[in-house]
């Protein structure tokens, strides 16, 4: 249905009628270089019917203007039906680790790197989340906030879909990333909801202010659950100028740190060696964090100020350019 936010902008209407009523004629400065005063009389007995008219219709149009601006000033809006949205109420942080290790290509077919992969699977989980408030953080050898906590899952996917490796520098700050993720929810108040954050990495804390271990506990004062996974591929036996030998692609990984991290704050640690397992980590994601349905009620709301407000700049804008060719 059709509502107007303002509706009492309406009483503008009257502002031509009080201005006519209220104040006194503008004074017309005489031009002429001779002064008839007949000429006044005459005309006004031979005022025609077409001129009337023209006048008539003049007004007419410009209160028709007038209308549709003070129209537009009431801000009419569009109202549909009412929406159930599911709402969790939970606060759901990723912070991912963009450091330049995550180039390393193990997780697949020894073509896709660690990022690439991912991008991917965290991205369908992202889309999974129906009804939490999702955040962003990316992490090197800073952190970064890259999205704020929003019910948007488009714009979250699409922000971490466009991230590139290197982009907060290439070592490893796991503190900075949890303290980023606390202060943010402190600034926003939100420490009286449900909070739990996915921090994904594949090196040690190696950069940054904060160690991990405090930041954990200070996430345990602010109710933040954490849920850390370790990703890199399995060792592997590979052919070298020396013979076979093992390589570990994983070996900068602290799992002893992100172990300490999920269980002082009440979360668990995870490993991801390959797509499958870091998919199987989010699937569990889901059923230890599952989202529930709420009875948020929302109406979709459509703005249409816009086309009254053009069409009395169009009329407006007509009105003066025909009183500019008269004159």
């Amino acid at each position: 249905m059709l509502e107007f936010a303002w509706p009492w902008m309406f009483l503008c209407l009257l502002l031509p009628w009080m201005f006519r009523r209220f104040l006194p004629p503008a004074r017309v400065a005489n031009q002429g270089v001779l002064f008839a005063p007949f000429i006044a009389g005459y005309e006004n007995e031979h005022i025609t019917v077409k001129s009337l008219s023209i006048n008539k219709l003049r007004s007419s149009v410009l209160f028709f203007g007038w209308l549709l601006l003070v129209t537009a000033a009431a801000r009419p809006q569009w109202i549909g039906e009412e929406t159930e949205l599911p709402e969790t109420g939970r606060n759901l942080i990723l912070a991912v680790d963009v450091s330049g290790s995550m180039e390393i290509a193990d997780m697949e077919d020894g073509h896709t790197n660690r990022m690439e992969v991912v991008k991917q699977v965290a991205g369908d989980f992202i889309r999974r989340r129906e009804g939490d408030r999702i955040g962003l953080i990316l992490f090197g050898s800073e952190a970064y906030l890259q999205t704020p906590l929003t019910f948007d899952h488009v714009t979250v996917a699409s922000l971490l879909q466009d991230t590139v490796i290197g982009i907060a520098g290439r070592e490893t700050a796991i503190g900075d990333a949890i303290g980023m993720a606390i202060k943010h929810l402190k600034r926003l108040q939100h420490s009286a909801e449900e909070a739990v954050l996915i921090l994904l990495t594949d090196g040690a804390n190696n950069a940054g202010h904060v160690l991990p271990r405090k930041a954990a506990e200070l996430a345990v004062q602010q109710g933040l659950r954490i849920y850390t996974i370790g990703v890199g591929g399995e060792p592997q036996v590979m052919q070298s100028f020396l013979g076979m030998r093992m390589v570990n692609p994983a070996s900068d990984l602290d799992e002893e740190t992100l172990q300490m991290i999920a269980d002082l704050t009440g979360g668990r640690y995870f490993r991801a060696t390959d797509r499958d397992t870091l998919q199987d980590i989010y699937r569990q994601l889901d059923r230890l964090e599952p989202t529930l349905e709420g009875d948020r009620i929302v109406r979709p709301t459509t703005e249409l100020f816009i086309w009254p407000l053009g069409l009395g700049l169009v009329i407006s804008f007509l009105m003066a350019l025909r009183k500019w060719y008269a004159g």
